[in-house]
């Protein structure tokens, strides 16, 4: 259905993104907030006012909305009409797998070292566990409570 078709309670049941993607979808070109916006405070009868009192929350909104995407040019657009491309060229492939190869062994080595370093702390010094056991004290809730 189209906007111009719908009637004013229609259009007040419709969220501003429900509006902002019934618009984008008409009008066929990404958009910028505010003339979006403004498109949507004149279907509503917003006010001046209550458009820049709204435009802060509406550009969340947008933000938030998995419907859209901001463009470089700073409009807005549906994202079902844009694709995104992976162009991986075959020598930056290789490299990275070399890398990946590099962060495994460094990563072994690392687990080697510190089960080493764990094996040579096992052994506590009794001394000095009897000497933290002096440092604690004893307290009833009574003395909690205070």
């Amino acid at each position: 259905m189209k906007i111009k078709d719908m009637t004013q309670a229609e259009l007040e049941l419709l969220s501003h993104c429900d509006l902002t993607a019934l618009l984008l979808k008409e009008n066929k070109k990404p958009m910028n907030t505010a003339a979006i916006f403004q498109k949507i405070c004149e279907l509503l009868g917003y006010s001046e006012d209550d458009f820049a009192n709204k435009i802060g929350d509406y550009y969340t909104s947008l933000t938030t909305d998995k419907r859209f995407i901001l463009l470089d040019s700073a409009e807005w657009d549906l994202r079902d009409n844009h694709s995104v491309k992976i162009d991986i060229d075959m020598e930056d492939e290789d490299e990275m797998e070399e890398e990946e190869i590099d962060e495994e062994v460094s990563e072994d080595e690392i687990e080697e070292e510190d089960i080493e370093e764990n094996l040579d702390n096992d052994e506590l010094d009794v001394d000095d566990v009897d000497d933290d056991i002096d440092d604690f004290a004893i307290v009833d809730e009574e003395e909690l409570d205070l």
